[in-house]
């Protein structure tokens, strides 16, 4: 069998095959062929943040689709766990590390072979059964065949890199270490982010900045690709309203200021990006201002003021495919079910999500190759939330990027109303979540 892609759908959709006793060959198209966004050969490079998002699996859905891939046996977030910083409440890791450590796995095991280039069109059909795991930047020779195959316009949207800055340029006599009201999570201590406070003049001269700086030109094929509403530019989020970013990243609620011993107007917050420590990511700054620009801009930002980049934000063209008209419940093609997708592709949002996907198509293959077929996790799972949402639960005709969400599980039987039903809600999603996990392992085992 055949994988394409080394992304971390990719990845694991190997691996799983691998732990399911099957050979595969992994094919992964960087160095050979580089993309505008990554920058090493590394299998599973993470490229936007080095952020999982929330890992609180009792209230929040991304962090129970962590729980969810932890109890499925996921090497991506086995790898996570092994290389997490302190981010609050989040599971942030070492993006170099965990790379590395992804890398090296699929390389010592026996059932995978990697193999270098570019798949420069759709797999033969003498390849047989295929995972295509190609990713937001599939080549596009590749996505113009499965363009022909499928009859479909692949839709399009930008995603946005945020600029990391060397901790040791971070002024802490006018920044500060606290976590939004204090949480700790994951290797955190409950003082996880560098925060760094702007008065109202201060905030209202930024956002002045942010509009009136060079922005990137768009090529005329990118004109009209629209942005996706969760990684949006910081830039579009300001002109959008003046106030904007005080409800967005720039929000002040749960910290205070201890130089002054009260809340900021608006606050920028930066996130630990390495395990040494010495690079810290500006959440939620995803920028198309132009080099200069965002070096000026930024600087003006209060403990910024002499802050280097050790790398500037940037865009890249994300693709995927119209999921719920083109793909079965076990995510193959309907024009040719050798071919299953996996991953970004696919039309999830996050690095969490693809993996997820990369799971399930990873078993559904593997199951399919010992002659049975594993039923889809329940739609009460995260995992089978996001799988149902792709496959059919979503609009085809206006189909856009998911993250994961509790909007997209069957509410809960006789759900108590008023404040603490909405309270209980979330823990009832999760516990019922995993309950139903544990017996779709159970039926996964014996589809093996």
């Amino acid at each position: 069998m055949h994988v394409v892609g080394g992304g971390l759908a990719g990845g694991e959709a190997a691996w799983q095959l691998a732990r399911a006793g099957l050979p595969v060959v992994l094919h992964e198209m960087r160095p050979l062929r580089g993309t505008e966004a990554h920058r090493t050969d590394r299998l599973a490079e993470l490229v936007c943040s080095n952020s999982f998002r929330s890992d609180d699996a009792m209230n929040n859905a991304v962090g129970l689709l962590h729980e969810e891939m932890r109890r499925a046996g996921s090497l991506i977030l086995a790898a996570a766990d092994r290389h997490k910083l302190p981010a609050g409440g989040a599971l942030a890791v070492d993006r170099e590390g965990f790379a590395q450590e992804v890398t090296e796995k699929i390389a010592a095991e026996p059932l995978i072979q990697l193999e270098r280039g570019e798949v420069a069109g759709l797999p033969p059909a003498d390849w047989g059964p295929t995972i295509i795991a190609t990713g937001p930047l599939t080549s596009p020779a590749l996505a113009d065949a499965i363009r022909v195959l499928t009859g479909e316009e692949s839709l399009a949207f930008f995603d946005a890199i945020a600029p990391i800055v060397h901790r040791e340029t971070i002024d802490l006599d006018v920044a500060w270490f606290q976590s939004r009201y204090d949480k700790a999570g994951p290797a955190g201590d409950g003082a996880d982010y560098i925060n760094c406070p702007l008065d109202r003049e201060g905030y209202e001269a930024f956002v002045d900045a942010l509009l009136a700086g060079e922005k990137t030109e768009f090529k005329e094929w990118e004109a009209n690709t629209p942005y996706f509403e969760g990684c949006l530019p910081i830039e579009v989020m300001a002109g959008r309203g003046r106030e904007t970013l005080r409800f967005g990243p720039m929000k002040p609620v749960g910290l205070t200021d201890p130089h002054s011993g009260r809340r900021p107007h608006a606050v920028v917050q930066l996130r630990q990006d390495n395990a040494l420590g010495t690079l810290f990511n500006m959440v939620g700054f995803q920028t198309k201002l132009k080099y200069a620009e965002q070096t000026r801009i930024f600087r003006m930002i209060p403990g910024l003021e002499q802050a280097a980049f050790a790398r500037l934000g940037g865009l890249h063209r994300n693709s995927f495919i119209n999921s719920p008209r083109l793909l079965d419940t076990q995510l193959r093609l309907k024009a040719r079910p050798a071919l299953r997708f996996a991953g970004q592709i696919t039309g999830v949002e996050g690095y969490v999500e693809s993996a997820a996907i990369g799971l399930l198509a990873g078993r559904f293959l593997a199951s399919e190759r010992h002659g049975r077929r594993l039923p889809e996790p329940p739609p009460t799972t995260a995992l089978g939330a996001l799988l149902g949402h792709i496959t059919g639960g979503a609009d085809a005709r206006s189909f856009q990027p998911m993250n994961v969400n509790f909007g997209l599980f069957p509410p809960m039987a006789n759900a108590a109303d008023g404040r603490r039903g909405r309270a209980e809600r979330k823990p009832a999603l999760a516990a019922r979540a995993l309950a139903d996990l544990e017996r779709w392992l159970s039926q996964a085992r014996l589809a093996a």
